[in-house]
Formats: C-alpha cells, sequence, structure tokens
C-alpha cells in the first residue's frame, strides 16, 4: 500500500511519470478512471484551493467524494482521529486524504486503514500535494529545464508547510533555493540565506511568495501586516522587467505578499498553479488508487 504523507514518498522516477500523467489531465476534462471509487475528505483545518482540488480531481475522474464535516463529527464527541479514520476504513473507501494541525498525525493513520491515505497538510511539517503541483509549474513554465535554476523563496518561511515541503523536493531535480526572510522566519537550515529580495533578486530564475501565518506564531512580530509588506511585498518596482517567474501556494494577501499590479502581471502564474493543481493531484489519485 503506498501513501502520499511526504514528497520523499515517491522517488524521482515516479514524480516524473506523475507529471507525464498530469499534462494529460491539464485540460481537466472528465474521464472515468475511477469510476466505482469512493474518496473521502477529512479537513480539520480551514482550506478552499487544496479541498476544492482534490474533490474537483476526484470526480473529473468518475469517484464519488464524501466530505466528512468535522463540526459535526463524532470527534465533538472526545473521539480520537485514530478510532474516526478506522471506522471510516471499515466503510472501505478507496482513498482517505486529511488535513490537521498537528504535524505527523496523517503518518500515524497509516497503521488504521487498508487504503491510500493522502496528506493534504499537517501543522507546518508538509504539505506533498503543493510542493508537487508547485515543481510541476515549474517544470512546465521551463519546459523541463529546471536544473541550476534558483528560487527565491521570501516570507514567513518557518511555520510554512509549503515551504518544508518544496525545500525537501525542488533540491531533488536541481533547483537551488535561496531563503529571503528577517531571522524570526528563517527556519535552521544550510540554504542560502539573505534578509531581502534585493540582495539576491539578480541571481533568481524563480521567486515563491508565502503568506505570512499569523494563526501559528506564537508571539507578536508586526503591528500589523501592512508593516511585513513594506519591506517583503513583491512589486513591480522589486521585479522590473526581469525575467522571473513568480509563484504563491495562496492564499494570497494582496499588497502583502504581492502586489495587486504585480498578480496581473504575466509572469504571476499564480491561478496556474491552481490548474495545475487539480491535474497534479488527479494524477496522483490516479496513481494511488490503481496502483500505475
Amino acid at each position: 500500500m503506498q501513501h502520499l504523507i511526504t514528497t520523499a514518498d515517491f522517488t524521482n522516477e515516479e514524480i516524473l511519470k506523475l507529471f507525464d500523467d498530469a499534462k494529460l489531465f491539464l485540460d481537466l476534462s472528465s474521464n472515468s478512471l475511477l469510476l466505482g471509487k469512493l474518496i473521502v475528505t477529512l479537513f480539520f483545518e480551514n482550506s478552499t484551493r487544496t479541498r476544492s482540488s482534490f474533490e474537483i480531481a476526484a470526480k473529473r475522474l468518475g469517484a464519488a467524494v464524501v466530505n466528512l464535516e468535522v463540526q459535526t463529527s463524532s470527534t465533538k464527541k472526545g473521539e480520537s482521529v485514530e478510532d474516526t479514520v478506522a471506522n471510516l476504513n471499515a466503510m472501505k473507501p478507496d482513498a482517505i486524504i486529511i488535513r490537521h494541525r498537528d504535524c505527523g498525525l496523517p503518518a500515524s493513520l497509516i497503521e488504521h486503514v487498508d487504503c491510500p491515505i493522502l496528506n493534504a497538510g499537517d501543522g507546518t511539517n508538509a504539505h506533498p500535494t503543493q510542493a508537487l503541483l508547485d515543481l510541476f509549474t515549474i517544470f512546465e513554465h521551463f519546459d523541463g529545464e529546471v536544473n541550476n535554476k534558483k528560487l527565491a523563496m521570501i516570507g514567513d518561511i518557518k511555520t510554512s508547510r509549503v515551504a518544508s515541503s518544496n525545500l525537501e523536493l525542488l533540491p531533488r531535480f536541481g533547483v537551488e533555493p535561496i531563503l529571503v526572510a528577517p531571522e524570526h522566519f528563517m527556519p535552521k537550515t544550510d540554504f542560502k540565506k539573505v534578509q531581502f529580495l534585493k540582495e539576491t533578486i539578480d541571481d533568481v530564475d524563480i521567486i515563491m511568495s508565502l503568506r505570512t501565518q499569523l494563526e501559528r506564531h506564537e508571539k507578536i512580530y508586526y503591528k500589523s501586516l501592512e508593516e511585513f509588506g513594506k519591506d517583503y511585498c513583491v512589486t513591480s518596482q522589486s521585479l522590473g522587467d526581469r525575467d522571473i517567474l513568480l509563484l504563491h501556494p495562496g492564499p494570497v494577501n494582496r499588497n502583502i505578499d504581492i502586489s495587486d499590479e504585480m498578480l496581473k502581471d504575466k509572469r504571476c502564474k499564480v491561478l496556474e498553479q491552481v490548474r495545475n493543481g487539480v491535474a497534479v493531484r488527479m494524477a496522483i489519485l490516479k496513481k494511488l488508487i490503481l496502483k500505475q
């Protein structure tokens, strides 16, 4: 039984095959590959893009989807997540997709199921499908020629599960991360670090902006997000006319992470990431459920 808990669960060869399938799914048209299959989603944290993307991906493949409403589930009566998942597993779903605030929880559920577990985000630990769709977007933009590309990751890197997964995945394909953040948002790592984007803007091919995760902070670092944005918002002034790919996993805090003007710029591929996310998740569901 294969699961997707972190990007390390897939080899480079598996990921390249996954991307071949994702290319075939890019038109997001419906098919019957997973007709008769049942997928359960279990989101203990808020989600718009990831939850809807997984649901659309499953339905485009012909699968039925059951969204378990956590607010009305037995976890509110004191049932453990492990028991909830074990009970769901007894109903014979073909995959369970889970998001939870606790790092490591999806991995701990593997022993309770007979179907693939897909991690849709666990605390600050991992968000593997986001990293895979980010890498796919980079592959598509550069026609597969990603080796030796440099990526500036800017913002609240320390508490970002998207950052964590991308920092594991991107270097495997030759993409070099450069971390851009104030010291309190900087993780402990051997990757190159700078405080401001202007210090490395002429060196990079890609910028990945990240949201400031106020809900995960134990203390207040800024009086307002606008104060943070004065130094770390990606603007047309900071990019100039440079040929740089601009990414963001969403949700975007406008004029904090990326300016309104840059969100309309052709170099910004945020909406392409959303589209690609459906195609990549279609490929992942196909792989894990059909074992292909």
